[in-house]
This record gives structure tokens, sequence and C-alpha cells, in this order.
């Protein structure tokens, strides 16, 4: 695994907003970046990265009985007690689920670590599925990667065989927050794939949907029947409408039950489970004390580096803001993000249904990945 400068392609950001990809610069800095890419073997993409993501995929569905079957867990999770019965009733009735990433540290060498799972509204999508895939073609074409190149990338063609399989109701509505640029991107991508494999699909503004006689409707009086949201489950049912989860017809992509495995308290549950596994890290429930060195401390729900705090091994702090300072923690053993150039390298692995499906790579000069990380590309190459 190596960082590789390479020659940014000639109006590259005119062309990324000519296929949707608006995001490319967040509050004038640069989100897409292809003044570089990461280069990997083809032995430590299959060994390394896709045949751990899968593994620890099957282990957190492992998890799940045990958690719904021990109140507990469910405590510990954080799981409102008015929810918890049509949790697990989504779960014994087999609910399908589409896609999740893990957030994985890896140099090359060792064993990669799990850092946490987002399993119910990851982002990233189309810049990992599409973007980067696109990028590597025209390199190609242009001469700036070595000939025979290849990517950990089959995403799109996976998302394209899932909503093909996916028994789901039509129309089927996607939806997502009214004003976020980058989530209606994620969104419209996915209502496209959805759209190519044979969907109905329709979207609606979260903001626009409404409910009667519990049952969620669109702005046509059509009852929505099934519904992808990129928006979290634990902000979801804190909203005036959230009762009506529990007596909508709605088949909800992400399910509900994926609110266990989007929690970071599932990691001191998987340690629980598998104490020493050489791709876990070391993790607890947080009780409120000081953090030793070598550690960190996360909210059981947070996102993009939000309210997470740590102490590295020689006792320095950093810390992120965020609105999650009221809700429970976890403390995880820390394990230093590698450094390539002088930029802190994340790797994020991405599953459909419950295969691995590929990388998306996010760089920050901060040991904490945050919103503001910018997004490279990468390459297999032997």
């Amino acid at each position: 695994m190596k960082r590789v400068h390479s020659t940014p392609r000639p109006g590259w950001q005119a062309y990324a907003e000519s296929l949707g990809f608006q995001f490319h610069t967040i509050d004038g800095e640069p989100y897409w970046d292809e003044s570089a890419y990461y280069q990997f073997s083809l032995r430590q993409i299959e060994q390394d990265l896709e045949d751990v993501t899968e593994q620890l995929h099957a282990m957190a569905l492992d998890l799940i009985p045990d958690i719904l079957a021990d109140e507990q867990k469910l405590d510990q999770l954080a799981i409102p007690a008015d929810y918890r019965d049509a949790l697990a009733e989504s779960w014994r009735r087999g609910d399908p689920h589409l896609y999740g990433r893990m957030d994985l540290v890896y140099d090359g060498s060792g064993p990669a670590k799990l850092l946490e799972l987002n399993y119910d509204t990851p982002t990233s999508l189309y810049e990992t599925g599409f973007f980067q895939w696109v990028w590597l073609e025209d390199q190609l074409m242009r001469g700036e990667l070595p000939a025979g190149a290849d990517q950990f990338n089959s995403l799109q063609d996976k998302l394209e065989q899932a909503f093909a399989n996916l028994a789901l109701p039509q129309p089927f509505h996607f939806t997502s927050v009214r004003e976020s640029i980058e989530d209606k991107g994620t969104v419209d991508y996915l209502l496209d794939i959805a759209t190519q494999s044979g969907v109905d699909g329709r979207y609606i503004a979260l903001e626009d949907i409404g409910s009667l006689d519990g049952q969620y409707y669109d702005l046509q009086g059509e009852p929505i029947t099934g519904l992808f949201k990129l928006y979290p489950w634990e902000f979801l049912l804190e909203e005036a409408f959230a009762e009506q989860v529990k007596t909508s017809q709605t088949l909800w992509l992400e399910p509900l039950w994926k609110l266990l495995l989007s929690n970071k308290g599932i990691l001191p549950l998987l340690w629980q489970k598998h104490p020493g596994h050489p791709n876990l890290l070391e993790s607890h429930f947080d009780n409120g004390s000081a953090l030793d060195k070598g550690w960190l401390r996360k909210p059981l729900f947070s996102r993009e580096g939000a309210n997470i705090e740590l102490v590295t091994a020689d006792g320095k702090r950093l810390s992120e803001s965020g609105p999650y300072q009221d809700a429970p923690f976890i403390r995880q053993r820390l394990q230093p993000l590698p450094i390539f150039d002088g930029n802190y390298s994340l790797i994020g692995s991405w599953v459909v249904g419950d295969s691995a499906a590929g990388i998306g790579i996010r760089e920050d000069n901060s040991l904490i990945t945050k919103d503001s990380s910018r997004f490279l590309p990468h390459i297999i190459l032997d």
C-alpha cells in the first residue's frame, strides 16, 4: 500500500458537475482529491480487506439474536423501549438490508482493524461506486496510470443486482432531508441505480412525508409501501411521525434492525464475544472516568468524527465538538491511522447484502476523520 502522486484530469470539476457530483468541493475546500491515489496489491485487497470485511460483517450479524434476547444489551445500546418489539419483529420477519460501510485502519501490513460500522446511513457511496471508477478509466485512457491497473470496486454492479433481486413494493420511494446537497446526491445515485434495475423509484423530501391512520403517504396521497431513507433511525424515532413506524405497512431500507449495527455499542459487544480477535480493537462501554493514554471515547450515535475525544500514547489529547455530547459513550483502544505523505488515511469498506463490494479512502490532517476529510481514489497493481 502506498500513496502515489498523480496529475488531475483537466477540467474535472466541470465534468464532475455534469455527472451530478455537486459536492466535490465543500465550503471552498476540496472533498474529491485526485492529486494522488492509493495503490494496493491484489493480495492486500483480497486477503487483508475483502475477506476481513465479510468476516466482520458475519460476526456483526451473528450478534443480533444475542442482543434481542438480552434487555441489558438493549439498554447499553440505548434502544428506545417503545420500539424494541418493532425492531425485534423487523429482524424475525427477515426485513431485507441493502448495504453498509465499515471503517478500517490499515497500513498495508498487519491485520486491518475495525474502527466502526456505518450500517444505517453510510455516505461516500457515489464517489466510491461511480466517480472513482470513472477516474480510473479516464486515467488509464490518458496514460496516467500503469497498464493493467484495476480497482476493488463492484459497488455499483452489486447494488444493481440487489435492487433487481429484492422483492420491493412498487412504487418504491427514496428520501433525504431537503437541504443537504450531499445526501440528495447520494439518494439520486441510488434512485438511478434502482430505476435501471426495474424499480419504479420516486423521490420525496423527508419533510414532505405525511402520515394518516398509522400509514405514511406521499404528496399525491399514495401510501408509501417502500422507503429508502438517508436519515438515521435514531433521529427518525424522535420525529413527531415516528409512532407510525410500528403500524405502517412500509418496507424500510435500511430496516429497523439496522439500528443495532449502526450503533457504536456494537464494538464492545463484538469484543466481549470475540476477545483478542485480530481485526477488532479492545472496546468497552464508557464508565465516565478519565481517558488513559492510547484510548479514545466516542458516542453511541455520532457521525463524521463528531464528539470524539482521544489521548495518544504520548499523552496528546485531541477532540472534536458536535451535537452528541449528551449521548452514552464507548471507549476503544486507539489504533492511530497510518500516515502517508503527512496525511492520515482511513479505509471505508463497503458491503452490499452480505458481500464485500469495494473501498474508498478518506484523508485528513488529523487523527480524527471528519466531514471535511478528502476522498482519494485507489488502484490495484501487481
